[in-house]
């Protein structure tokens, strides 16, 4: 009926959440039984959102039949990131707004930082594709969806 996903705990540098988070198989099951109604702009929406992009890192995870993590990485003082694929080898965000802004890259940003990352994305409603000045791609969901299934965004060992 649900699924764990469980933290990236590895640093050298700072203490971070051991906790594992649940979902459900289905955003529209939980939010069903949450009782909420997700309405662009809400925390709901934006927890909906995050929810519908890991359920499709997971059907193409078990589709491919790929040997790959799939985790988040949250430090003791708050700061995270939604998604940490393989090794790090990709890490994504899930933003539901029409225009990321650098607000919005605070977790992204420190792990850039803390481990020199080269795959990173912004998945979110913006209307096209952008990169950032330090090299963060800002996905519109569609073309981020469309690209994990033609394998443009994995590039781990067995994908």
């Amino acid at each position: 009926m649900g699924f764990r996903l469980r933290p990236w705990t590895r640093s050298e540098s700072r203490r971070l959440t051991t906790t594992d988070r649940f979902y459900l198989f289905d955003v529209g099951v939980a939010n069903h039984l949450a009782r909420r109604r997700p309405a662009p702009g809400t925390p709901e929406f934006g927890r909906s959102f995050e929810h519908y992009i890991l359920t499709e890192l997971l059907a193409y995870k078990r589709y491919r039949a790929l040997d790959m993590d799939i985790r988040y990485w949250r430090s003791a003082s708050g700061i995270e990131v939604d998604f940490v694929l393989g090794d790090m080898d990709v890490v994504v965000e899930a933003k539901a707004t029409r225009n990321v802004v650098r607000g919005h890259l605070r977790g992204l940003r420190t792990m850039v930082a803390e481990h020199k990352l080269e795959r990173v994305f912004v998945v979110s409603l913006d209307p096209e594709r952008r990169v950032l000045d330090d090299g963060i791609v800002v996905f519109p969901w569609r073309d981020f969806v469309r690209s994990l299934w033609k394998n443009e965004i994995y590039q781990g060992e067995d994908a």
